[in-house]
């Protein structure tokens, strides 16, 4: 779409009818969460094959924005995360010098599902934000990206610590730590199955929980936070030397630490241990906690045993996400 513009560059044809597009795709936590928003390393992974997609469309009338979503989220939920985009679009046309407001119909569509721990809330933002600079003919930046997002992302999860604002946005394994992000050195080659457990997770929940654990216990928070550190370093060096069952025992190690803390359900630890049993290298709740997804670390040959075992033990749907580096990727 060409849009004319004034000597600044400001386009100055939006007329109704006017469309912007933009995608992004879902995330997983490998290790490190709750810990890395005090310091501890993290690693997350993109899951390509959940995909979102938001539709701008100026529309006649006074400036406002009305919000759609596909599929069933529950009303609180679409209230959430509309409270949070109408921010974002707010930040984002101050930081791109769109002066008027004309009135915008977003529609988002996609097929991740909501409240999993699998970066729903910010796909669907950065989603928006390249519809926006799409609808505007305006270029953004990654880093410009990334702050729209974490201004969504702040007001639907408190603290965000990043990690989901980046990974909705790449094409390969992710290291996070202290604010700074790169690449993770892939070479481990395997499955990583996904299982829904059909329980929405309830991060600010989790947040609260374990920061209660923290403050009634002299030293708990230190103790968390050093664990977490080592079990993930420990992958991260499984992971980049090519050894996948001492990943795998890391995974199931972080998950102990989580489920100790009183982040996992009964549930969720069903379905690690429907994992373990069908030969899964290792399996963790991946996410906030209190609901979500487990992930399963799993050799090609036992992936279907695994997806068969899982649905046996409550899950609702799984996905399978080959584990690999950039150039493979972008395949």
């Amino acid at each position: 779409m060409t849009l004319s513009t004034s000597a600044e560059g400001v386009p100055t044809d939006r007329r109704a009818g006017s469309v912007g597009i933009g995608r992004a795709h879902a995330k997983a936590v490998l290790l490190g969460e709750h810990a890395v928003v005090y310091g501890a390393p993290a690693l997350a992974v993109p899951i390509p094959q959940l995909t979102v997609t938001a539709t701008a469309r100026v529309t006649d009338g006074p400036g406002d924005v009305s919000f759609a979503m596909t599929g069933s989220p529950s009303r609180p939920m679409v209230t959430q995360a509309s409270d949070g985009l109408r921010r974002l679009i707010t930040e984002f046309m101050a930081a791109m010098g769109v002066d008027d407001s004309p009135h915008l119909d977003v529609l988002i569509d996609g097929a991740i599902p909501h409240g999993r721990g699998l970066g729903s809330s910010a796909a669907c933002a950065r989603a928006v934000v390249h519809a926006l600079a799409d609808l505007h003919g305006r270029e953004v930046t990654e880093n410009e990206t990334y702050d729209l997002v974490q201004t969504a992302e702040n007001m639907a999860h408190g603290r965000s610590s990043g990690v989901d604002a980046r990974t909705v946005g790449a094409t390969a394994p992710l290291l996070f730590q202290k604010g700074e992000v790169q690449g993770l050195s892939i070479g481990c080659y395997g499955l990583l199955v996904i299982a829904d457990s059909g329980v929405v997770g309830r991060t600010k929940d989790a947040v609260e929980l374990l920061r209660e654990g923290f403050e009634q216990h002299a030293g708990a928070k230190e103790r968390f936070v050093h664990r977490a550190s080592r079990l993930t370093e420990e992958a991260r060096y499984a992971l980049a030397d090519g050894r996948p069952e001492e990943l795998g025992a890391r995974l199931t190690d972080y998950h102990d630490l989580l489920r100790a803390a009183g982040l996992s359900t009964n549930g969720i630890d069903a379905l690690v241990e429907a994992a373990l049993t069908a030969g899964s290298l290792g399996a963790k709740i991946t996410g906030g906690g209190l609901g979500g997804c487990v992930l399963a670390l799993t050799r090609m040959e036992q992936a279907g045993e695994v997806t068969q075992e899982l649905y046996a033990a409550g899950a609702v749907r799984t996905w399978v996400v080959p584990l690999r580096g950039p150039a493979e990727h972008a395949r």
